[in-house]
């Protein structure tokens, strides 16, 4: 089983349309969005016959006003400011629980309980040449890490079952846990940077992170005509960390069309070089060439 990830270091650098032209020329693959907090590759890939389960994130407090003695302890413990008073009435902000369950262990009446947080969702679903796997992580919800597990967990059922030796990771952008749970037992890592100050910057510091994991690495310079003095320092300093550069794409509105319309470069303009650079990408992943 391969399992390679697309990733970047910061949001907006294409990893995206990266990943859906690659997901379209696949002849059979399981493909797992696991930018959890925004997921939008199955507007794309357009899945079909969904699945769609719960996932419980953890847990939030509630007060039963009934029970409450208005005593204040659990105001006075809160650290992160989760507990209110309105009208003489104790009440728990949603969005600023940690689910820690202080109060509900310092409360003498047991008037808080703790309630399973169960708004985010994960689905699967049938794409042309296989099968797709991804979440919507509810505002305010916790543990997108674990999320990104349950969602690679199913692409591998999913894979077993369609007989695909292929499972290809839409990662989150940024460092930081879901993206940790993306890198973990995958084979390859395809970086998708740009030439900006930020884009180097992030790429230096998900370089760091994927270096800990000692995987095969690709780097894509996306948009590398924007800025081609930066394209130069950033190839430069891939050559010193020995990271092949497999592909420079350029900005082009044909590429904007495509998203625009809900397509993959390769099946918006099947003909055009942006496509065959694509081809070019899969070739150097799956082959090694």
């Amino acid at each position: 089983m391969t399992e390679i990830a697309i990733l970047s270091g910061k949001g907006g650098t294409g990893k995206s349309g990266i990943s859906a032209a690659l997901a379209t020329l696949a002849p059979k693959v399981v493909v797992a969005d696991c930018d959890v907090d925004a997921a939008n590759l199955h507007l794309i890939l357009e899945p079909r016959n969904y699945l769609e389960k719960v996932y419980t994130s953890g847990q939030k407090a509630h007060v039963a006003v009934e029970k409450c003695v208005s005593c204040g302890k659990c105001m006075d413990y809160c650290r992160f400011d989760a507990i209110k008073l309105a009208n003489g009435e104790y009440s728990v902000v949603e969005t600023a629980c940690d689910g820690c369950k202080l109060c509900a262990r310092v409360c003498p009446t047991g008037a808080i309980t703790m309630i399973d947080q169960n708004e985010s969702r994960w689905f699967a679903g049938d794409i042309r040449n296989g099968k797709m796997v991804h979440a919507r992580l509810a505002p305010g919800e916790d543990n997108s890490g674990k999320l990104v597990n349950l969602v690679r967990d199913h692409a591998r059922k999913e894979a077993h079952n369609l007989q695909s030796d292929l499972i290809l990771i839409d990662g989150p952008p940024g460092i930081g846990c879901p993206v940790i749970s993306t890198l973990s037992g995958i084979n390859k890592v395809l970086l998708v940077t740009e030439p900006t100050v930020s884009g180097m910057h992030d790429l230096k510091r998900i370089t760091e992170l994927v270096s800990q994991y000692k995987l095969e690495v690709f780097l894509v310079i996306n948009k590398c005509d924007i800025n081609p003095e930066m394209t130069e320092e950033i190839e430069k300093w891939a050559i010193g960390k020995q990271i092949p550069v497999i592909s420079k794409i350029p900005f082009s509105q044909v590429w904007v069309e495509a998203m625009i319309n809900c397509k993959s470069i390769v099946d918006w303009a099947p003909e055009s070089e942006l496509s065959d650079q694509i081809r070019a990408i899969w070739k150097k992943l799956i082959d090694n060439e």
